[in-house]
């Protein structure tokens, strides 16, 4: 048998993370199967994979960064050099969790996570790395998620987490013998979840994401028994309804082949739900992020705010994903803000009656600068990936977009021209998935703005695509932006501070007054002919532009109509598009 630790180290959260990881790889489709509560969307296993993956990562960067300052200093293990200490680890663990946290579960399981390291890493005359510091972590943990949740409801992750701190709570002995007493009593807990919760019932299925933490405890288990537990769901029944879901086998009476109504967060069912899933990290401070959750919960539902110390991870459940947005913005800095429409193919907006994790036929997945793009975007049906200014995304997080999206057929939209082989990357990977992918190679969010407003979902795939690139192409851009340093553009020398203006992707105006260049260069544009022009402002522009440029258009160019979307924090001071 390999040799064990003894202890909760540093050494010991590496071997978690990494167990935890591989047992939710191994249970991810068996998870996504049975997801049904509160959304019946089949990611809760993909989500919890996801979030432990990212919070893996970080602990790994730990060692890295440790293992190489060793070198360097000449020591090593014993020297200290060469390991991070505990604190290190279990404060990397959260931090990697709480900002690659995915959906209801994994906001969860991030701010169970935070819980344990709160005690973990804690500055005290008492070390908590041995069975008593264990009971402590996992007693903090299961309180601090159900605190983060706006209305717990029994029969759920947060149950099964506080049995586990319970029946840790009974135990005598060592790290391992009080992981095992939790595993133990997530285990029960999590065969009772049905009786609890009628959703579950119905579908004759234990919850999704208890069964998700159920894993990580048979992985701590492991990390201090040398001995992984056999994870058992339940009763055969159980094992059956799964199988069905996991092999597209349909099992008469089971129900979860037939009804997965949507519920409210008591748990009773519901007509329908909110449309959008949105989640964004936010810095802010502690007395705003209380404010935010008032008004998050009058917007919507399976509201979870996690995290603290000027970082938070916000999930809801919304309507109206804009003002879920512009709360975030009220109360400090969102960004990697995701919003899901949740679409006619997924059961939450179809109501009862619908087979489990069918897919959209078609959806639209968008790159876009800015939160109140994103949210104009969501609105519109499509799925958004937020890039902010000096940070575009990795063709991964294209591909987690396209996903997420759930559609047989996807229209990419990269809404830049330097996103196009990141773009292509993301929907080879994407097709190699059984996705039809068409990449339509917008180079602004204004064409991306045109392109959407042609979309028809009934049309068929060729003739949809074929509509949408026409009118993005038919759609020339500008934007109006301040210059950071000398250089030299198209149009000349420009000093820092000078405004720019780019028309499709050149300097074409260089000058003084923000106002002043954006009317040159909507003149130049205009120039050329134009029925409609767009308008979407940054949060640094000028209040008074748009009413000038508005007026300039009405009055000098007949029958141009123009539309002003506000794009929140989209780096360019101004985005122009003339169809």
């Amino acid at each position: 048998m390999p040799q064990v630790p003894q202890t909760f180290d540093a050494l010991a959260v590496r071997t978690w993370c990494g167990l935890a990881l591989e047992a939710l790889g191994r249970a991810r489709e068996e998870i996504d199967a049975i997801n049904v509560y509160p959304v019946a969307d089949g990611d809760t296993g993909t989500n919890l994979y996801l979030t432990l993956e990212s919070a893996t990562a970080a602990v790994e960067a730990v060692f890295a960064g440790h293992e190489v300052g060793g070198r360097e200093a000449g020591g090593g293990d014993e020297a200290g050099g060469g390991r991070p200490t505990l604190a290190d680890a279990v404060r990397a663990m959260a931090h990697g969790a709480l900002i690659g946290a995915r959906g209801n579960s994994g906001t969860i399981l991030a701010q169970l996570l935070r819980g344990m390291a709160q005690v973990l890493a804690a500055d005290s005359e008492t070390a908590h790395t041995d069975g008593p510091g264990l009971r402590l972590a996992l007693r903090q943990a299961a309180d601090s998620a159900r605190q983060a949740v706006a209305h717990p409801v029994e029969g759920t992750v947060l149950t099964v987490a506080s049995a586990a701190a319970d029946a840790a709570n009974g135990a005598e002995g060592d790290c391992g013998a009080v992981a095992r007493a939790a595993y133990e009593g997530a285990r029960a807990a999590l065969a009772a979840t049905p009786g609890q919760l009628a959703v579950l019932e119905r579908a004759g299925v234990v919850d999704a994401g208890g069964r998700g933490l159920v894993a990580v405890l048979a992985a701590l288990v492991e990390t201090f028994t040398g001995e992984a537990p056999r994870v058992r769901l339940g009763s055969p029944e159980v094992h059956a309804r799964v199988a069905a879901v996991v092999t597209g086998v349909d099992i008469v009476g089971a129900g979860i082949g037939g009804v997965h109504p949507d519920v409210c967060e008591d748990g009773a069912p519901e007509e329908g739900g909110p449309a959008f899933e949105v989640i964004y990290l936010l810095e802010a401070e502690d007395a705003a992020v209380d404010r935010l959750r008032g008004r998050l919960d009058l917007l919507g539902n399976s509201l979870v705010v996690v995290g603290g110390d000027g970082l938070w991870n916000v999930h809801v459940h919304v309507d109206d994903a804009g003002a879920a947005v512009e709360a975030g913005v009220e109360a400090g800095r969102p960004y990697r803000i995701r919003i899901t429409h949740f679409g006619l193919g997924d059961v939450h907006t179809g109501g009862p009656g619908r087979p489990p994790r069918e897919r959209a036929q078609r959806a639209v997945v968008a790159v876009v600068p800015g939160e109140g793009l994103a949210g104009l975007y969501a609105e519109a049906g499509a799925t958004t990936v937020l890039a902010r200014p000096g940070e575009p995304p990795a063709s991964g997080e294209l591909v987690e977009a396209v996903r997420r999206a759930h559609a047989r057929e996807v229209v990419l939209l990269p809404n830049d021209a330097e996103l196009r082989h990141t773009a292509a990357a993301a929907a080879e990977q994407a097709r190699a998935d059984g996705v039809r992918v068409a990449l339509i190679p917008t180079r602004s969010a204004v064409q991306g703005i045109a392109a959407l407003a042609v979309h028809e979902p009934e049309r068929r795939f060729d003739e949809d695509v074929v509509a949408m690139t026409s009118a993005a192409g038919a759609t020339r851009y500008a934007e109006v932006v301040v210059a950071e340093r000398q250089s030299w553009t198209m149009a000349g020398i420009c000093q820092a501070g000078d405004v720019l203006g780019l028309i499709d992707g050149d300097v074409a105006v260089i000058g003084s007054d923000i106002t002043t260049t954006a009317e040159s260069v909507l003149d130049r544009m205009l120039s050329a002919g134009g029925e409609m022009v767009t308008l979407v402002l940054g949060d640094e522009a000028p209040e008074a532009i748009a009413v000038h440029l508005e007026s300039r258009v009405r009055e000098s160019y007949l029958a141009v109509d123009t539309v002003v979307y506000r794009g929140g924090r989209q780096g360019a001071l101004l985005l122009i598009g003339v169809e």
